[in-house]
């Protein structure tokens, strides 16, 4: 069943998230897709909030499966694959061309322009899914990212495409998904992998400061491994640093 081909439009919910693993638990097909014009209670990475400004965003999740019916595949590289789908949409829609910030951040300007939230769930005998959330800014003028995000988020129409709607974004997002998650299941992280490496911010080269729960990490970006995960080479010749998760990456 191809990606969207099921859609529950709702007009407010407290998680797109939440909504589509209920589906998923219920016998939901793979494919099927949650499509908010508003969250209550949207959540990014690390339980932090997802602003869901009413009619201004694109809050859409999906439920994943994998081929056989079971868990997806490569569940550690499917937030990368996601976001690569989630950036050919913004591509197709806008004409802009965004960042990949490791491991699941759009990026316009150096500003933060959506996000992506994966959750897997396992259950017996071999079976599962996964949700895959995306929140992207369209409609977003100055006075609707109050606060912390005037400085680091951006919508589309602040980059200039204000003209840009939800539902062609969504269209967009379901043939750019279906087609990055099938070639996941299909050919491997290996392409998904190098396709992320080539559009990220910052790039493989630079000097770049990440924190994670064991302290922060300083020194060059030297991309990803085979495993997507991020590899840093300290500052100083201490080596080089492999890390599986993050609580924010900046240029140093």
């Amino acid at each position: 069943m191809p990606v969207g081909e099921t859609v529950h439009r709702l007009a407010v919910v407290a998680s797109t998230n939440d909504e589509a693993r209920a589906l998923a638990l219920a016998g939901a097909p793979h494919g099927t897709a949650v499509l908010a014009a508003a969250q209550t209670c949207g959540r990014g990475t690390k339980g932090r909030v997802w602003h869901s400004a009413p009619g201004l965003g694109l809050y859409a999740s999906f439920v994943l499966r994998g081929p056989d019916g079971g868990p997806a595949p490569f569940p550690h590289v499917l937030p990368l694959a996601v976001g690569l789908a989630a950036a050919e949409a913004v591509r197709e829609a806008s004409g802009l061309v965004p960042g990949l910030k490791w491991p699941n951040d759009l990026v316009l300007g150096g500003r933060k322009l959506g996000g992506v939230l994966c959750e897997a769930v396992t259950g017996p005998a071999g079976t599962g899914f996964a949700v895959a959330g995306i929140g992207l800014n369209a409609g977003h003028g100055p006075d609707d990212l109050a606060g912390d995000l005037a400085r680091t988020a951006t919508s589309l129409r602040l980059a200039g495409r204000p003209g840009v709607a939800v539902e062609a974004l969504f269209a967009a997002l379901c043939r750019a998904l279906d087609t990055w998650y099938n070639a996941l299941a299909r050919d491997g992280k290996g392409p998904v992998v190098a396709a992320f490496q080539a559009a990220m911010v910052p790039p493989p080269g630079e000097a770049v400061r990440a924190a994670t729960a064991a302290g922060v990490v300083t020194g060059l970006c030297r991309g990803l491994d085979a495993e997507g995960r991020l590899v840093v080479e300290r500052d100083g010749g201490a080596g080089t640093a492999v890390l599986d998760a993050i609580l924010g990456l900046e240029t140093a």
